[in-house]
């Protein structure tokens, strides 16, 4: 719980720092699916390299866990696709959100906001 709220914080945060990029990309003549897809496409590229450096960490780490864990084996195959199910998700949820509210936002306020 605790990751996925770190992860939806940083990725919300991060579509919010763009939301001017966003109204020029619109001014210019880019829809709201445009939008919209380029950053959940950002997102899902940023979860990819995460969930990919985080599970080879805890593969290699998994030697130092195994005296804390109780019940569940070091390595466990349903542990790892839940983990990275429920990740994948919010960081969808997150990159879409932030997005479609910055894709809705008038091109010409978007612009002037700094």
């Amino acid at each position: 719980m605790l990751s996925a709220t770190g992860l939806y914080g940083v990725i919300s945060y991060l579509v919010s720092l763009r939301t001017r990029e966003m109204g020029i990309r619109m001014a210019l003549g880019a829809q709201t699916g445009d939008v919209v897809n380029l950053v959940l496409g950002q997102g899902a590229r940023l979860t990819l390299i995460g969930l990919a450096i985080g599970i080879a960490g805890a593969f290699a780490l998994s030697r130092l866990l195994a005296s804390m864990l109780y019940g569940v084996s070091v390595r466990d195959p349903l542990t790892f696709a839940g983990v990275t199910v429920v990740l994948t998700a919010v960081a969808l949820v997150a990159s879409l959100l932030p997005a479609r509210r910055a894709a809705r936002t008038d091109p010409l306020l978007a612009i002037r906001s700094e």
